[in-house]
């Protein structure tokens, strides 16, 4: 294969009671089969309360299921709970195994690898990280196995959380500890990513988009699918709107596109705080 199309989505937070979130998905999914590419990558918070709603894992997921093409998931603290940092308030809800294993069975794999247009693509669970839980380690392990595997390529990773702001040594915060991977897993992963020629981070989250270049890695922030996060809520750091990224790589290079679905509307994050409120 000498090109590779791929279609990051994220943050789609899909569940029965936000037809706005819905509709949204519906045009980003009209706007994916049009284009064909050869794999779709939701890059977590698949579903808007997994750790409380099984309910709504499964909704989301018979919604990925209609796109006829190829879909890979990785989980976020929306899906699964969320990590535990050395600084900040605790994670509401914390990320457990129990969680993660409905995201397995439901959703499917939490974490991958596989081999396309020389490249090799990754995706990680970074939920589980500073958890303590038994999964951490042997994710790490498994990790460790694939990178030696490389044998040269370049490398692409997908994660839910960005590794960091602008710099790796980035201190964290109270306001911050949450947005990133968390500290000691970040340099971690950035000491056994050293070893590989790391091209490209993918990550969401934040629900903003973003694109910057740190040494020879390219950092995308996917933004969400679905809804806004307006600035009293959440400090301005790149593009607040919805939308998804194309992908198109091929041996030893790279290209990215930032796309907006047509009909994809911004849905400001208080419409749905209005809509739970309505629920209760």
């Amino acid at each position: 294969m000498s090109e590779f199309r791929l279609t990051q989505i994220s943050d789609t937070h899909l569940g029965r009671r936000f037809p706005g979130l819905i509709a949204n998905f519906q045009r980003v999914c009209e706007h994916i089969d049009a284009n064909r590419p050869d794999l779709v990558i939701n890059t977590g918070d698949v579903s808007f309360d997994g750790p409380t709603s099984r309910a709504d894992v499964e909704f989301a997921k018979g919604l990925h299921d209609a796109l006829p093409f190829p879909c890979r998931y990785i989980p976020g603290n929306h899906d699964i709970g969320d990590n535990p940092t050395a600084i900040g308030p605790a994670p509401k809800p914390p990320v457990e195994e129990a969680h993660r294993r409905q995201f397995c069975e439901i959703i499917g794999e939490d974490h991958w690898s596989f081999e396309a247009a020389g490249w090799r693509f990754i995706g990680l669970n970074t939920l589980v990280m500073n958890s303590g839980l038994a999964f951490e380690a042997e994710q790490f392990d498994w990790l460790a196995s694939e990178l030696s595997r490389a044998n040269g390529r370049p490398v692409a990773l997908f994660v839910h959380k960005p590794l960091f702001l602008n710099q790796p040594d980035d201190a964290e915060t109270v306001d911050t500890s949450i947005r990133y991977v968390p500290q000691p897993a970040r340099q971690r992963l950035i000491e056994m990513f050293s070893r590989v020629d790391l091209r490209l981070v993918a990550s969401g989250h934040v629900h903003q988009r973003r694109d910057f270049t740190f040494g020879h890695t390219r950092h995308v922030w996917a933004p969400s699918t679905g809804f806004v996060i307006n600035d009293q809520r959440q400090v301005r750091i790149g593009i607040k709107e919805t939308g998804l990224v194309e992908y198109r790589f091929q041996p030893d290079s790279f290209e990215v596109r930032h796309v907006k679905a047509a009909g994809q509307v911004d849905i400001d994050i208080e419409e749905l705080f209005a809509q739970m409120a309505a629920a209760d």
